[in-house]
């Protein structure tokens, strides 16, 4: 072999080897570790100095505050499907474990292709991992976030000071992710713009606003400030809790844990995140789903009534009254505590399917006979779609 075809050869292996050295330094994307929160977990709204409410908000899952005392705004119209706890021992001991989340979410370690910092979030898809803005976060459009199949996959971000989002902003989970499984970890103040579709837990240092019409499906967490909503419609998200899958770690509305009964889902046991399978190409093309929209056994007139959506193959349920959103449910069982003023007045319930079926609409037609006492209408449900 001549000294030419030699050195040819040698350095073929050594590009080959400088390649491979240049593939291996190639730093991965840091995985986001579980951020666990404890007593947290049934809040809805937790703040550390007030929470104030303006307008007809629904709180589906508890609202509390610590170490302040001030809650205002949360009479009638507002409606909270949960306990509420003023600086008690369950709000003072949940401040304590959002604190420790925070600081988990907060030292999660970062690849430098995840650091967004100068970035809008808007117009993205990210898949699961930690992700970072060393100052400020925006929210223009759309932010989608793919789990690719794993529901236990887990996106943390970390923002240094402030994140905003512009009006009619949103947060899109897909194959898979879950509200439970998103942290915001906001190192000042977290403003939502009017009507934005917000998804997570979001844990802001010091304050977090709600604009007009804004829909949070987690948790609003603020440590040392405030909360302030106006019209907002907040639902604290159905989560397994370790060790018992299925189990419900969020009051919802008063359904049972685990997902609820069977026929309000696709199989016994629950919705989403009560361990469905995954339909095939098949029957996701089938068009087999179908929904009742039934009210609960009329109650005293100061108790309201309890509107629940059964059926097959249900994915969502957007609940309306008299036009305006009051619930939206993404997991079993998909019902809605109902308070009105006196008067006639119409629940809308727009239903999307786990396969082909087209979304339907169901009506249920009401008379309220006091300020929040309701007396349901005979007869069945009226479909409209």
């Amino acid at each position: 072999m001549s000294n030419h075809t030699r050195f040819k050869r040698a350095g073929r292996i050594g590009a080959a080897l400088a390649v491979g050295v240049g593939i291996l330094s190639v730093p991965a994307a840091a995985q986001a570790a579980a951020v666990n929160l404890g007593t947290v977990s049934p809040f809805v709204v937790l703040g550390g100095a007030s929470v104030t409410n303006t307008g007809p908000s629904v709180l589906n899952g508890d609202l509390g505050v610590s170490p302040g005392t001030s809650l205002v705004g949360f009479g009638l119209p507002a409606v909270v499907n949960g306990a509420t706890h003023n600086n008690d021992a369950v709000a003072s001991n949940a401040k304590s474990d959002l604190t420790t989340a925070y600081n988990v979410a907060a030292g999660q370690p970062v690849a430098p292709a995840d650091d967004l910092t100068g970035t809008n979030l808007g117009n993205r898809t990210l898949t699961a991992g930690a992700y970072r803005y060393a100052s400020s976060a925006q929210l223009t459009g759309t932010v989608t976030l793919n789990a690719e199949g794993n529901p236990n996959a887990q996106f943390v971000f970390e923002i240094g000071s402030t994140l905003t989002t512009a009006g009619a902003s949103a947060v899109r989970l897909v194959n898979g992710a879950s509200p439970c499984n998103v942290y915001w970890q906001v190192g000042s103040s977290a403003t939502l713009g009017t009507t934005t579709a917000f998804q997570g837990n979001l844990m802001a240092l010091t304050s977090i606003s709600l604009n007009n019409g804004a829909s949070v499906i987690g948790r609003l967490l603020a440590r040392n400030g405030s909360v302030t909503l106006i019209n907002n419609v907040l639902s604290a998200p159905q989560c397994a809790t370790s060790g018992t899958p299925g189990d419900d770690d969020s009051p919802g509305d008063g359904g049972s844990p685990g997902g609820g009964s069977p026929g309000d889902g696709t199989s016994p046991g629950g919705g989403r995140n009560g361990g469905e399978a995954p339909l095939t190409r098949a029957q996701r093309r089938a068009r087999n789903g179908r929904a009742t929209l039934r009210h609960a056994p009329r109650a005293a007139c100061t108790a309201g009534f309890r509107a629940r959506v059964r059926g097959h193959l249900i994915d969502r349920v957007v609940f309306r009254l008299d036009g305006r959103r009051i619930a939206n449910r993404a997991n079993s069982p998909f019902q809605v505590l109902v308070r009105a003023r006196a008067g006639n007045h119409r629940i809308r319930a727009h239903i999307t399917f786990r396969d082909s079926t087209r979304p339907k609409n169901r009506v249920l037609r009401y008379r309220a006979c006091s300020a929040a006492a309701l007396q349901p209408l005979r007869g069945p449900s009226r479909f409209t779609g």
